[in-house]
C-alpha cells in the first residue's frame, strides 16, 4: 500500500469518526436524526416503566402492524420491525390499516387501530388487540373486536388516558348530520374496550384550515400539563393542507361538558416549505430520556407536490422534536423552527391568547 492510498483511508477514518463524535454530541441536547422512520405514518410510541420506547406506526401497504423498541428515540431509527398482526383476506379488518397506537393497562398490553373491509375499504370501523406478554413483542396478540361507539359510521383513531383515576377515550367519527365530516368525540370507558353510554362531541372542523380539501378533525393525542387536558389533533387533507390544532380543557372541568374545551381558530403546527416540512400531523406524546423534557412525535412529507391521492403516497415520514413551553402555561410547537432547533430554546417565547 502506498503512502498516498494510506493518508486517504486514515484521513476517511478520521472523517467518520468526526461525524460520529458530533452525532454523540448531538444526542446529549434531545436533538434527533431526523427523519426518525421513514415511510411511518401516524407514529405512536410508548414510554415503558424500564425506559424502553416502542414504537408502532401506520405502514403505507395498510397491511400489517408492526412493532419496534430502542432504549433511546433515536434508536427506534435503527431498530428491527417485528409483524405482530396482519389483515384479513375477507371482511373486516381486511384493509385501510391505520393508525394504531399501544397502550399497557392494568398489566396489558392493547393496540388500538383502524381497519376497513376487505370487500369495503372505506367501511373504518376502529378494532382493539390485546397480549398479556410482559414484552410486546413476544407472547401472543388476540383480536378482541370492534370497540363500539355511536354513531358508527367512519370511526377511527381511538387514543385513551386517564384523568383523576378515570380511564377515558377520544376518537374520531361523522359529527354532522348535514355535511360529510368527521370530529372528535370523549366518552368514559368501562374497560379497555368498551365505552360508557355518554358520548359527546368536543371538535368538529369549523375554520378555514380545518376544511381545506376535506372537512376533518382526526388523530387526537393527549397532553395533561400546567392544570389543563390538551388536546392536539389534525385537520384537512392528508396533503400540504394537513396540519396541527389545539383544543384544552381545565383539569377540573367536566371532560364530557363540550362547553369545557376551548379551540384555537388557527393551527399550531403546520406546513413550512422554508423547513421542507409538508403537511405535518398525527403526532403523540413522549418524554426524553432524561424523563421529564416532552416530545412530539409527528408525521410530515419534504415535498409538496403529489401525484394522485395523496393517501396513498408513501412517504410520509416520523419525525421527533422537543415540545416548549410558554410562560403562560400553553405548549410551545415551534412552527418557525426545525426540529432540532427546538431542542435548543431555552426561553419560553410565544403566548397563546
Amino acid at each position: 500500500m502506498n503512502l498516498i492510498k494510506l493518508l486517504r483511508i486514515t484521513l476517511a477514518v478520521a472523517l467518520v469518526t468526526s461525524q460520529f463524535t458530533v452525532t454523540a454530541q448531538r444526542l446529549k441536547k434531545n436533538e434527533f436524526n431526523n427523519p426518525l422512520v421513514l415511510q411511518r405514518a401516524d407514529p405512536d410510541v410508548w414510554k415503558a416503566s424500564d425506559g424502553t420506547y416502542y414504537f408502532v406506526a401506520t405502514v403505507p401497504e395498510y397491511d400489517r402492524i408492526e412493532l419496534r423498541h430502542s432504549k433511546t428515540i433515536n434508536g427506534i431509527r435503527d431498530a428491527q420491525p417485528v409483524v405482530i398482526w396482519r389483515k384479513h383476506t375477507k371482511g373486516p379488518m381486511g384493509n385501510h390499516i391505520w393508525a394504531p397506537e399501544l397502550h399497557k393497562i392494568d398489566g396489558k398490553w392493547y393496540i388500538y387501530f383502524a381497519a376497513g373491509g376487505a370487500e369495503d375499504k372505506w367501511k373504518i370501523r376502529k378494532y382493539a388487540l390485546s397480549n398479556e406478554s410482559d414484552d410486546p413483542l413476544k407472547g401472543e396478540w388476540r383480536e378482541v373486536g370492534p370497540i363500539l361507539s355511536k354513531p358508527d359510521e367512519f370511526s377511527l383513531d381511538a387514543t385513551t388516558f386517564v384523568h383523576k383515576g378515570q380511564r377515558f377515550m377520544i376518537w374520531v367519527d361523522r359529527a354532522s348530520k348535514k355535511v360529510v365530516n368527521t370530529g372528535l368525540y370523549i366518552a368514559k370507558m368501562t374497560s379497555p374496550t368498551t365505552l360508557d353510554d355518554k358520548q359527546v362531541v368536543i371538535s368538529r372542523p369549523e375554520f378555514p384550515w380545518e376544511i381545506m380539501g376535506h372537512k376533518v378533525n382526526e388523530a387526537p393525542a393527549v397532553l395533561i400539563r400546567k392544570g389543563k387536558v390538551f388536546v392536539t389533533f389534525s385537520a384537512s387533507a392528508t396533503d400540504a393542507n394537513y396540519g396541527i390544532g389545539l383544543l384544552w380543557a381545565d383539569k377540573d372541568s367536566d371532560l364530557l361538558d363540550t362547553a369545557s374545551w376551548h379551540k384555537l381558530p388557527q393551527p399550531v403546527f403546520y406546513t413550512n416549505a422554508a423547513l421542507k416540512r409538508f403537511g405535518p400531523g398525527h403526532n403523540s406524546f413522549t418524554v426524553a430520556e432524561d424523563g421529564k423534557t416532552d416530545i412530539m412525535i409527528y408525521h410530515a412529507r419534504d415535498y409538496k407536490d403529489i401525484k394522485g391521492e395523496p393517501l396513498y403516497d408513501p412517504n410520509r415520514n416520523t419525525r421527533a422534536r422537543v415540545l416548549r413551553w410558554t410562560r403562560d402555561g400553553m405548549p410551545d410547537f415551534g412552527q418557525e423552527y426545525d426540529d432540532n432547533e427546538m431542542a435548543l430554546k431555552k426561553r419560553k417565547r410565544v403566548k397563546k391568547k
